[in-house]
């Protein structure tokens, strides 16, 4: 059976153990020599008396007296509380473009793939790792938010991926020519805006700062990365008036615009609308904008912003301490008053 304490406070004791053996010597060899007689006609032949058989008792006795000194020593403890750990960490909001745009195609290696299955592969390896380019991000709060002709929230706010990644793995794109068609950008991003506000109310309620505890997970930033291949022609809101609220509440934007560099009519010489409006969105609120013609280029993308949001991670241990060293020590006192007792009334002629 496994005791109910597994530590202690001073565990460089057992290596006195080394040292019994030791004692043991010294002992024998210290003992008194056997008594020689004149005539061997004179010694009767007989058995061993009972105090002989067991004069090893006083030298058992010591050596266990020893024994549990050092354990003593040692400091047996019990621990019992909780191990709380602190996240610093990032909220953020993945705005992906389900519009039936994303069907066009994307080189992904020596194949071709669709936007879309593009942008949902490298989500994956964001958000849950890949053992090569990217960690993941598990002590982040992530949230999903698709959108089309109109947004909706795929997945709130978790810090436990594994279903974000696969409702992600399980949205459609729209149907072309519909009504759920369309890039309602400005809509898509008031919406991560509303989660994300939500989340840091929703955290700060939880934290009153009455019990003097550190909370288990605080925002240190907010960002949302916004994926999509289109300019805003649909929805309310207007991506730049979102933009700016985003600044208002400490919202930092990455904007990603998928697909080969724009270019048509005027745009050729000035830019493309679309272009142009995520670069602003991302300007407005101190983020950074890319152009991804490929799937490695989604990916780099990815791994620049998984450099520029970082968690910090704090464990605190809440931990009482309780000392089983005592009935190691009254043990050790009890055998060696028992030592003294055997070696001064019963084995003092032959001990």
């Amino acid at each position: 059976m496994i005791p109910p304490w597994t530590d202690f406070g001073f565990p460089v004791a057992w290596l006195l153990l080394a040292a019994l053996p030791l004692v043991l010597i010294v002992r024998v060899r210290r003992r008194r020599p056997a008594t020689l007689h004149a005539s061997v006609d004179r010694l009767t032949p007989g058995t061993a008396t009972l105090r002989v058989r067991t004069r090893w008792l006083p030298i058992a006795c010591r050596l266990g007296c020893l024994a549990l000194l050092i354990a003593a020593i040692a400091r047996p403890q019990e621990r019992s509380g909780e191990t709380r750990t602190s996240t610093d960490g990032i909220a953020m909001q993945i705005v992906m473009d389900r519009s039936s745009s994303m069907q066009q195609p994307i080189a992904a290696g020596n194949t071709v793939v669709s936007r879309f299955d593009a942008v949902k592969e490298v989500l994956r390896d964001f958000v849950l790792g890949d053992g090569e380019q990217f960690e993941g991000r598990p002590s982040d709060m992530i949230g999903l938010i698709t959108f089309a002709g109109y947004a909706e929230t795929a997945c709130p706010l978790v810090r436990h991926h594994e279903p974000l990644v696969a409702l992600a793995d399980a949205a459609t794109l729209a149907t072309p020519r519909t009504a759920d068609d369309g890039t309602a950008i400005g809509d898509a991003l008031a919406l991560a805006l509303a989660r994300l506000k939500k989340a840091e109310d929703d955290l700060a309620a939880a934290d009153d700062g009455e019990n003097g505890e550190t909370p288990e997970f605080t925002i240190n930033s907010k960002a949302i990365v916004l994926l999509t291949d289109g300019q805003n022609n649909r929805g309310d809101v207007s991506p730049v008036d979102a933009a700016r609220l985003a600044r208002d509440w400490g919202v930092t934007i990455y904007a990603i615009d998928i697909g080969e560099q724009r270019r048509r009519g005027f745009g050729a010489f000035f830019g493309n609308e679309g272009s142009q409006t995520l670069r602003q969105l991302a300007e407005i609120t101190g983020g950074m904008y890319w152009n991804a013609s490929d799937t490695e280029a989604i990916r780099e993308v990815y791994e620049q912003i998984d450099a520029l949001e970082t968690t910090r991670i704090e464990s605190v241990e809440y931990a009482n301490i309780e000392e089983r060293f005592p009935p190691f020590a009254i043990a050790a006192l009890t055998l060696l008053v028992l030592e003294v007792l055997l070696s001064t009334f019963v084995y003092r002629s032959v001990a």
